[in-house]
């Protein structure tokens, strides 16, 4: 499986903004998505995920009410989307993909084997 992340740019404060992740490669049926992101000089951040079969969605507690994970089947593509934006949510945004089912935290990195390459999102003022 891989990943692409897209949609990006550049986006004035108080905007809405949805990014994609398209998977490709072997059938994904199976497994969590989730999206991260990671600003300068800062660790990187669990946003929130979606269990593909079942569509269950979980958030972080910082981006809950402001941020939406949704999928779309026949699309093979997740989206976030973050309504409204803010300069803090200025940072490079990755999907990353549990394909094995591990039982871990949906926010700790070692739970997904396969990442994509991220999306710099910049909201100005």
């Amino acid at each position: 499986v891989q990943l692409q992340a897209s949609g990006g740019g550049l986006v004035q404060a108080g905007d809405s903004l949805r990014l994609s992740c398209k998977a490709s490669g072997r059938t994904f049926r199976r497994g969590d998505l989730a999206w991260f992101r990671q600003s300068p000089g800062k660790e990187r951040e669990f946003l929130a995920a979606i269990t593909w079969g079942s569509g269950n969605t979980h958030y972080a507690d910082s981006v809950r009410g402001r941020f939406t994970i949704s999928r779309v089947d026949a699309k093979s593509t997740v989206y976030l989307r973050v309504n409204p934006v803010t300069p803090e949510d200025t940072a490079v945004y990755s999907c990353a993909a549990d394909t094995f089912g591990y039982d871990i935290n949906y926010g700790s990195n070692r739970k997904y084997d396969v990442w994509g390459q991220g999306t710099l999102v910049t909201v100005s003022s």
